[in-house]
């Protein structure tokens, strides 16, 4: 009897480690670099499959996120690790020790939920600064968890005194540092360097430090480009609706009802009305942005016709012709004698005209980052079957983007929105 209550033991507890070995090899930790289409490369699945069985409604993902990369999507969210909590649940401590982030949570929050420090809680996870995001999971110092039912709601207040000279902001929808800035009278920079930030992003309910104690940031009198009773404002680079709106001391929701504006997407050279009175017609789209080129399937096999015409033609930096092309001349050449006109510039300035793309035709284009250069370096053209054709060191060829140098520098599928 002693042999046979071993042996059954033994069994339970190779069952056991075997079906936990199977649930390890259905998740996948995120690592940082990774990106949706690089872990649907590396386990064999599409980025749509990959989006569907972890119920993903954008391509965001983040260092430590656990992702189901087999198996059937999961149909009961609360009980799902990697499905994004809806807003509206209370806050669900994932274990003993640790935290799942939901919509709404700053460092400060939990912090206060878990009768602890933001320092404890950057310090226990490695964190420099205090952007977090929804699903990530955070290590509570000490493991104690507070109850659920003592989470008291985000409320947007005042800003609130704290020591001499200085009080607490919560950001609301709609902020930027710069309109914090022009707030409280104190530069970006200075918001920065007090709340330890490295860049300009910030997120709805984080706290920010205020030292109203310092001296007032230097103002310049903002200029319009044109004279005061111009009435439009053509969009540079870098502009945004917030940054137009205070330049010319009006809202945004002003500007948006005044161009018939939908979301806050803005292109370059797009022209703005800034004065007057709202247009009362409701315009199917906003008939100043960029549209779509139409490329028919007949266009787009003749984009490739052409293109693989030209293998062999050798590398010539800043060519243009079938004498010799660069990655951009290349593009832009082969979409010209296709008959769809797109300005000669570089693979910086094709990827400001481009928006991306989840599945690509074939036609579209294949941008790369940090080749011999820091940011968008190169761009070929989708062939099909995961393959590009593009100017490259050998001259014009066509490339794997399983290859190995490309499928590290890969960076996105775009399409170009239409000429002006």
């Amino acid at each position: 009897m002693r042999k046979l209550a071993y042996g059954v033991l033994t069994a339970a507890s190779l069952t056991v480690l075997m079906n936990a070995q199977e649930a390890e090899a259905s998740t996948y930790q995120v690592k940082s670099g990774d990106s949706l289409w690089k872990v649907a490369q590396t386990h064999s699945l599409s980025v749509a499959k990959l989006k569907e069985l972890n119920h993903l409604q954008s391509d965001l993902i983040f260092p430590n996120q656990v992702l189901r990369v087999e198996g059937t999507p999961q149909t009961v969210p609360v009980s799902n690790p990697i499905v994004q909590t809806p807003p509206t649940q209370p806050a669900q401590p994932v274990s003993g020790s640790t935290y799942r982030v939901v919509s709404g949570d700053s460092l400060s929050k939990i912090a206060t939920q878990f009768k602890t420090t933001v320092s404890a809680l950057q310090s226990a996870n490695g964190l420099s600064g205090t952007l977090i995001f929804v699903n990530q999971t955070l290590t509570i110092p000490g493991g104690t968890n507070a109850p659920v039912s003592s989470v008291t709601p985000v409320v947007t207040p005042p800003p609130v005194s704290t020591n001499a000279g200085q009080s607490n902001y919560t950001v609301v929808s709609g902020d930027s540092l710069s309109r914090i800035g022009l707030q409280f009278k104190v530069s970006v920079q200075q918001l920065k360097d007090w709340n330890g930030l490295s860049s300009d992003r910030i997120f709805v309910g984080q706290k920010l430090l205020i030292n109203t104690s310092a001296s007032p940031a230097p103002t310049t009198p903002v200029t319009p480009p044109s004279a005061p009773t111009t009435s439009e404002y053509t969009v540079v680079s870098g502009d945004s609706l917030s940054k137009i709106a205070v330049q010319f001391k009006t809202t945004i929701a002003n500007l948006k009802a005044l161009n018939n504006l939908s979301s806050d997407f803005l292109s370059v050279g797009q022209k703005l009305k800034v004065q007057g009175t709202a247009i009362v017609t409701t315009p199917v789209a906003n008939p100043t942005a960029p549209k779509p080129p139409v490329v028919t399937g007949t266009q787009a096999q003749k984009i490739v016709q052409i293109a693989q015409s030209f293998i062999g033609v050798p590398y010539v930096w800043g060519g243009s012709t079938p004498a010799g092309f660069d990655c951009s001349g290349f593009i832009h050449y082969v979409y010209k004698q296709a008959g769809i006109s797109v300005p000669r510039t570089n693979s910086k300035g094709m990827d400001a005209r481009s928006y991306y793309l989840d599945q690509p035709q074939v036609g579209d284009l294949v941008f790369f980052a940090n080749t011999y250069t820091s940011g968008i370096s190169h761009l070929g053209i989708y062939i099909g079957n995961n393959q590009f054709i593009h100017a490259g060191s050998k001259g014009i060829t066509v490339t794997s983007l399983n290859d190995s140098y490309w499928k590290k520098h890969f960076d996105s599928y775009k399409r170009f929105y239409s000429a002006d």
